[in-house]
């Protein structure tokens, strides 16, 4: 992949992370503190775990990105998780950092989106993959979280247009 490639590549994953969002922001609000601990079965995360998951590692994604390396630093995440002390910390947290994170994304040079970064020794890709893989991750855990909401007493948010909880004209 070229710098040029790479330039389009990451305007285009950029705008698409950018769109889910919002919804990802709606998720994660409606969960109620007092359904912190639900889980559907226990294999299954917590809503608390999968709350800050989502918010920490979507963050974690675009840092691994402008760095150039992926490392996950286990003490350093359950720090900022444990700082956490509610949902609303949770969201608040995320709606200021995420979108300062994916604007530095936006910013960097083709050269650097179009760079070969290593993903844990599993596989080798140009920088601006990432992005993309980042959205990805997000969705499937914004989705694990949003089937929660309604065992919790909860409602599901829009996501993809109307919910039975927000029907049109709502």
């Amino acid at each position: 992949m070229d710098s040029t490639q790479a330039t389009f590549l990451a305007e285009q994953l950029t705008a698409l992370w950018e769109s889910e969002f919002k919804a990802t922001c709606a998720v994660l609000s409606a969960v109620p503190d007092s359904g912190r601990e639900y889980r559907p079965d226990a294999k299954s995360r917590t809503a608390w775990a999968l709350a800050t998951h989502i918010a920490v590692s979507d963050v974690w994604f675009l840092n691994s990105v402008l760095g150039g390396a992926f490392v996950w630093d286990v003490e350093k995440t359950k720090a900022l998780e444990g700082s956490f002390t509610n949902v609303d910390a949770v969201a608040a947290w995320y709606k200021e950092t995420f979108p300062a994170k994916l604007a530095e994304v936006r910013a960097m040079s083709g050269e650097k989106l179009s760079s070969e970064v290593d993903f844990f020794g599993a596989w080798k890709a140009p920088a601006v993959n990432y992005v993309g893989i980042g959205n990805n991750h997000s969705v499937h855990h914004r989705g694990q979280l949003a089937s929660y909401l309604r065992a919790m007493g909860s409602k599901v948010p829009p996501i993809y247009g109307d919910s039975a909880d927000f029907p049109s004209g709502t």
